[in-house]
């Protein structure tokens, strides 16, 4: 029984070692010399016969890096492919690692180890790889001092300058306009006939003829007693006005008398003054109905109060002439 048992162990073995001998696996650079920074493939390769049944294959984890020098770019998804169309029964699994170096020198790309069915005790393990890494040669050449090169003579090209020409004759029309404005106005109005600013008429003038016209007047025969008096008192306001520049329309009796106390005016135009003022507010507010020789005495103190406040002024009528007269 003992015998039996061992040769059944022998002849497990046997079989088991002749399945996993179908299967192989394998790495390959497609170039095993590169420059610092190129990149190189690697591909990985699994080979193994369809009629195994439930062949679990376990790829390698590949990381960042594979050695401590090569670095992995990228890594492709594993296919599946038959690789010899005369032999089917053949499949293969195949995954390609893009990597890279960046320091120059001899690396070793230890193998991969594939597990299959879990029998981590014997794993599949693909042959070292060596990679050469070189530097870029440099050009002993260039590394020869060497004369400054002059300073290249740019061709002239005016369309550099066309905004400038754009401005300056934008300027140029600009100016040119002012110009021509100018003088256009200016003969225009070289021959207009300049009228001289009328002369300013003298307030006593006009008050005495304001005083005049009521005096012909006489309203306050017919009744008109309150306009009699309101014109006398609106022509003496606006002559205070034009005369000694107090506001005396829109003010007071009293305000005005008082403005009146810093004014060089004599004692008797100040009273003459204020019989008018005060008199004239009594008829047109407290409706007073004054007798007749106080009509006359009033427009005869309106008439003393401008004649001995006057101020006489010269009075020149210029004659009217042309821009050519005045420039002569």
């Amino acid at each position: 029984m003992k015998f039996l048992k061992y040769i059944s162990t022998i002849i497990l073995f046997f079989f088991a070692t002749f399945s996993f001998a179908q299967i192989r696996v394998n790495a390959v650079l497609d170039s095993s010399k590169i420059r610092i920074g190129e990149q190189v493939k690697l591909d990985l390769y699994v080979n193994y016969d369809v009629s195994q049944q439930d062949l679990k294959i376990q790829w390698p984890t590949i990381g960042d890096t594979i050695t401590g020098k090569v670095e992995v770019i990228s890594i492709t998804p594993i296919d599946t492919t038959i690789p010899d169309k005369n032999n089917p029964s053949i499949f293969q699994q195949h995954q390609q690692i893009l990597v890279s170096a960046y320091d120059s020198g001899y690396f070793a790309i230890p193998g991969f180890e594939f597990v299959v069915n879990n029998d981590t005790s014997r794993p599949f393990i693909t042959p070292t790889l060596l990679l050469e890494v070189h530097t870029i040669p440099t050009d002993t050449s260039a590394t020869k001092i060497k004369d400054i090169k002059p300073p290249f003579d740019e061709k002239f090209n005016w369309k550099w300058y066309l905004n400038y020409i754009y401005w300056g004759v934008g300027i140029l029309l600009f100016t040119l306009a002012i110009v021509l404005v100018t003088l256009y106005f200016s003969r225009k109005q070289k021959n207009k006939v300049v009228e001289p600013e009328k002369p300013k008429i003298p307030a006593h003038i006009t008050a005495l003829a304001s005083l005049e016209k009521i005096k012909a007047e006489q309203v306050w025969k017919e009744g008109h007693a309150k306009e009699y008096y309101s014109s006398i008192s609106d022509t003496i306001r606006l002559y205070i006005e034009e005369r000694f520049n107090v506001f005396a329309l829109e003010s007071t009796t009293d305000e005005i008398m008082k403005a009146f106390r810093t004014q060089v005016v004599d004692k008797t135009s100040k009273e003459k003054l204020e019989q008018i003022l005060t008199l004239s507010d009594f008829v047109k507010f407290a409706k007073m109905t004054p007798v007749e020789d106080e009509h006359r005495f009033t427009l005869e103190n309106a008439f003393d109060f401008v004649n001995g406040t006057k101020r006489e002024e010269e009075i020149t009528i210029p004659q009217p002439q042309t821009n050519n007269q005045r420039t002569q």
